[in-house]
């Protein structure tokens, strides 16, 4: 608790600014995840506050991101198209489905995950990280220019048979389930449409004409309608607040830009009495944790989502973990990884229970708390607090802010979070692949691959695919390497160690040497299962040389013992030199050694093999 306390005015300034900075962002995550502005602040409340309490980055300070505030809007309206459009009975699901990631992401804490992390190659991440930005400046064009597809009528319209279909079928499997529908008799069937109103199929066909508009694909094919439906005080509002976040960076750094933005836009467009779009209304006082999820829990509606739920504690580790990497280098410490994830986890969980939005570190915050001199967990702490007060005293302030306001925040977010520093370098990296007469670079492909899937498909499975041709490729190219070095040569043909030089020359003929260089692992063994057939008949013994081969794999034990019993059936005398730990270790599980190399048969190091040679090995005639 001391310790806790050892810096408490700069962690109060470092916390305060640093909630300050979270506002903003924080109400344009809300907005748009499509769960309301108080899903943002509740986000950012309980993650900050318990994300700092219980992680393992002492400056590190959290809340919605970018990325995370992506992939939840996937898992948001998935879960509400499957509830017939209604938010209200679908939140449960999707509150559960946060809670699980929430949940997910203690028990990679729990096994040891967050060491791990740090292997995610880094094209995957460009492109996922570019794809982000890309997704939010395209979907942020509808609300930064006025243009909500629900109150456009003549999309709506065009929905109405559409609606009417999916009412009358839903009716159809309601009767189904009853047990109730029977070909003989519709009357029950014929009451409840009849029941149907005007109302009803207007507010599902206000749902589809949402859904046609959703995502990257949605925007862009209602862009036409867009054009013709702007609401130039909207997009004025949303201007204002780009220029405003830009140009005052210009003149100071020491108060944040957007919360400037915020202010000043909004006291213009509420003062002046301006007809503006408001966000939805913040609910005033404290936050209600959400039981439903508890009471109303059914596995089959979360299951299909257990992958979302996965993806999304991978997502906030990686995204954590990485800005507590930028805070060591800030303050010169070291965090606990593993520690980090659990208090991200427990920040996730107790956030979904109250109805937030997920979220991870967040790098910029954590900057500006290390900038204003938070040193200990008692800023992120901080960080919540004041924004938690800022909820219970300013809710019904807050609730007159612009909607376009906010979109234009999150158009310079989603302009800020690409990753210009890999797409600059794409001329300079190294072209590894050759495609007819095209030469491309492998790390370019698999970065494209995920903007491109990520923008335009699905983000969760752009990252699996991209991770999955991210790994074919090092295997190829890990196998490439090995190849290279691993043909079996006489001394007279391959070039000697230096400790070869004096080898026996009427020997040379009888002995071959191999030089196994680098793991061998399951991207190798073809490679080295060629081995047998190297080796001419003249052939009686072959030196193996492994003190370069730091690891095997199961594939390559296997393949390595292949290899044994074939040169075993020919005749041919298998040595080992410099057999180092983890082999022997593997090699002695599956009784290779001693059953088809004795343990005289292994030295450990070239002299005593050459010794051994010069008594054993006789020169054919």
């Amino acid at each position: 608790m001391k310790k806790l306390f050892s810096n408490f005015r700069g962690d109060l300034f470092g916390g305060i600014t640093a909630g300050i900075v979270a506002l903003p962002l924080a109400l344009a995550f809300g907005v748009s995840s499509g769960l309301g502005p108080s899903s943002g602040l509740y986000g950012a409340i309980f993650i900050s506050f318990f994300a700092a309490l219980f992680g393992g980055t002492s400056t590190q300070i959290s809340g919605p991101t970018a990325p995370m505030t992506a992939v939840s809007i996937v898992a948001i309206s998935g879960i509400v198209a499957t509830f017939d459009g209604s938010l209200e009975k679908a939140l449960p699901a999707i509150l559960t489905v946060f809670l699980m990631a929430g949940l997910m992401q203690i028990a990679l804490g729990v096994i040891g995950v967050g060491k791990y992390i740090k292997y995610i190659p880094y094209p995957v991440v460009s492109g996922f990280m570019t794809a982000i930005g890309v997704i939010i400046l395209i979907t942020q064009i509808l609300p930064a220019v006025g243009y909500y597809p629900k109150e456009d009528e003549d999309l709506v319209n065009k929905f109405k048979p559409k609606a009417e279909e999916i009412i009358l079928d839903n009716i159809l499997k309601e009767e189904a389930g009853e047990g109730i529908l029977v070909l003989e008799d519709f009357k029950e069937t014929i009451k409840r449409a009849e029941s149907i109103t005007e109302s009803n199929i207007l507010k599902e066909a206000q749902t589809l004409a949402k859904k046609e508009a959703s995502g990257v694909f949605g925007a862009l094919k209602v862009f036409p309608r867009v054009l013709k439906n702007i609401n130039w005080l909207e997009l004025m509002l949303a201007l204002a607040t780009i220029i405003i976040i830009y140009g005052f960076k210009r003149i100071t750094t020491l108060i944040p830009s957007a919360l400037v933005a915020l202010l000043v836009v909004s006291a213009v467009a509420y003062f002046f009495n301006l007809p503006y779009i408001a966000i939805q209304e913040i609910p005033s006082g404290f936050p209600q944790p959400n039981l439903n999820i508890f009471t109303e829990f059914k596995i089959g509606s979360v299951t299909p989502y257990i992958f979302t739920a996965f993806t999304l504690a991978l997502l906030g580790a990686i995204d954590s973990l990485l800005t507590s990497v930028v805070a060591d280098n800030m303050t010169k410490t070291k965090h606990k990884p593993n520690k980090e994830l659990v208090g991200q986890g427990i920040g996730n969980s107790i956030a979904a229970i109250f109805g937030g939005i997920p979220g991870a570190g967040a790098t910029i915050r954590t900057v500006v708390n290390i900038n204003a001199g938070g040193k200990t967990k008692l800023s992120g702490m901080i960080a919540g607090i004041l924004l938690l007060l800022v909820m219970l005293s300013l809710a019904p302030i807050a609730s007159k802010i612009p909607a376009a306001v906010l979109a234009g925040i999150l158009i310079t977010v989603g302009i800020g979070v690409m990753d210009y520093k890999g797409l600059k370098a794409i001329p300079s990296l190294p072209k590894d692949i050759t495609l007819g007469p095209l030469k491309l670079s492998s790390e370019v492909i698999i970065m494209f691959i995920v903007l491109i899937l990520s923008s335009t498909w699905d983000l969760i499975y752009a990252v699996g695919i991209g991770l999955i041709i991210s790994s074919l490729m090092f295997m190829k190219k890990m196998g490439d390497l090995t190849a290279e070095r691993s043909d079996v040569k006489t001394l007279e043909t391959e070039k000697a160690w230096a400790d070869e030089k004096d080898f026996p020359q009427n020997l040379r003929e009888e002995v071959f040497i191999k030089h196994l260089k680098g793991p061998l692992f399951f991207g190798t063994t073809s490679d080295f299962q060629a081995l047998a057939d190297q080796i001419p008949t003249t052939a009686s013994t072959v030196i193996i040389r492994m003190d370069r081969m730091q690891y095997i794999d199961q594939s390559g034990l296997y393949a390595l013992e292949d290899v044994m019993l074939d040169l075993s059936k020919s005749n041919i005398t298998v040595l080992f030199v410099d057999l180092l730990k983890q082999p022997r270790y593997m090699m002695e599980r599956v009784d290779i050694i001693p059953d088809l190399i004795p343990e005289d048969h292994i030295f450990k190091n070239f002299d005593a093999c050459l010794q051994w040679v010069k008594e054993n090995v006789k020169e054919k005639s």
